[in-house]
């Protein structure tokens, strides 16, 4: 079945052209002529969303150069899986952003749906910030939050691989089928392998939509021969076939769901409208009512001295008063 799906993708992305994602310059360094970055698992970077690449070297007046390159996913979740996979073994985190290693000759990190790797005599990072405010079709959505879920705890470095079809499953866990992870029902997977006294054991954490879901997906799990899941809330962690029995119980405890509710609200246009009108008709009524009290303050002003110019006699003190006093 893989074989039908890649005619299509050899004839797809080869087409991934340079997508003009870097600059002419560099901070000191100008660019050279760029070209399209290699993909040598088509059908693995096509479930991942693959959507354009660009591979340029880079050269400054001391002769010094770099290589720069680029891929460009859909999402952030696709970038984060391509990151997961193609990150070297043993390559420490950089202090650069959340997904960023130090390699050999280099660093490899994800910005957005981005991930980049730069090789050679690398300028400072702010020299690459021009880069990020340019970089066409960027989309930087929150990461899923079931990379947490993987527990810490005897987590093997860089050994985490994200799963969001049939052909990352079948690279990084093949002993799990397609049709047991339920993929048509909106499945994702997040892998990690981890140390035992006995050997290292890989651990699948698979989410659902629904609890339901993931209640009807744990049979099917158990059914695989050597198997041991477990299920908390939407998700289903099974590890198969552990060296250690006792390892492989612990670290199933540790796989626990916290469900976390955001409620938003987003107040109706029409309401917002509808208030800010009110408030400027209350101070609109309010300008009003203060121009007619100095209309007839002035009126009432005039009105006096006109009297006195006449021969009229006005009591300053003169006032109006109701003689209430007796009466019952």
């Amino acid at each position: 079945m893989l074989q039908g799906l890649r005619i299509p993708l050899l004839l797809i992305l080869p087409a991934l052209a340079p997508a003009a994602i870097f600059p002419d310059k560099i901070g000191t360094f100008e660019r050279g002529a760029p070209a399209a970055a290699s993909a040598p698992d088509r059908a693995l970077l096509a479930e991942f969303g693959l959507e354009a690449t660009e591979q340029a070297e880079y050269k400054s007046p001391e002769k010094k150069h770099f290589t720069a390159t680029a891929w460009r996913f859909k999402d952030s979740t696709g970038a984060m899986a391509f990151f997961q996979a193609h990150r070297p073994p043993a390559a420490p985190p950089a202090p650069l952003l959340k997904l960023s290693v130090i390699t050999s000759d280099g660093r490899i990190y994800t910005y957005g749906n981005y991930v980049f790797q730069l090789t050679g005599a690398v300028p400072p990072q702010e020299d690459f910030q021009p880069v990020y405010a340019q970089l066409p079709k960027l989309e930087q959505s929150p990461l899923p939050t079931l990379v947490s879920y993987l527990p810490a705890a005897g987590l093997i470095p860089n050994s985490e691989r994200y799963v969001l079809g049939p052909v990352s499953l079948d690279r990084f866990e093949p002993r799990i089928s397609p049709s047991v992870a339920g993929f048509h029902l909106g499945a994702e997977a997040q892998l990690g392998k981890f140390s035992s006294p006995k050997g290292p054991l890989s651990l699948a954490i698979f989410y659902y939509p629904t609890p339901s879901m993931a209640r009807d997906r744990l049979a099917e799990f158990q059914k695989i021969p050597g198997a041991m899941a477990k299920r908390a809330g939407p998700l289903v962690a099974v590890t198969i076939d552990p060296p250690d029995l006792d390892a492989a119980e612990r670290l199933l405890a540790q796989v626990k769901y916290e469900a976390n509710l955001t409620w938003s609200q987003k107040v109706p246009t029409n309401e917002v409208k509808g208030f800010a009108l009110t408030l400027l008709n209350i101070f609109v009524l309010a300008g009003i009512v203060l121009g007619m009290c100095l209309v007839a303050g002035i009126a009432f002003g005039g009105f006096r001295i006109l009297a006195r110019k006449m021969g009229r006699k006005v009591d300053p003190e003169a006032m109006i008063t109701l003689g209430l006093d007796g009466k019952s």
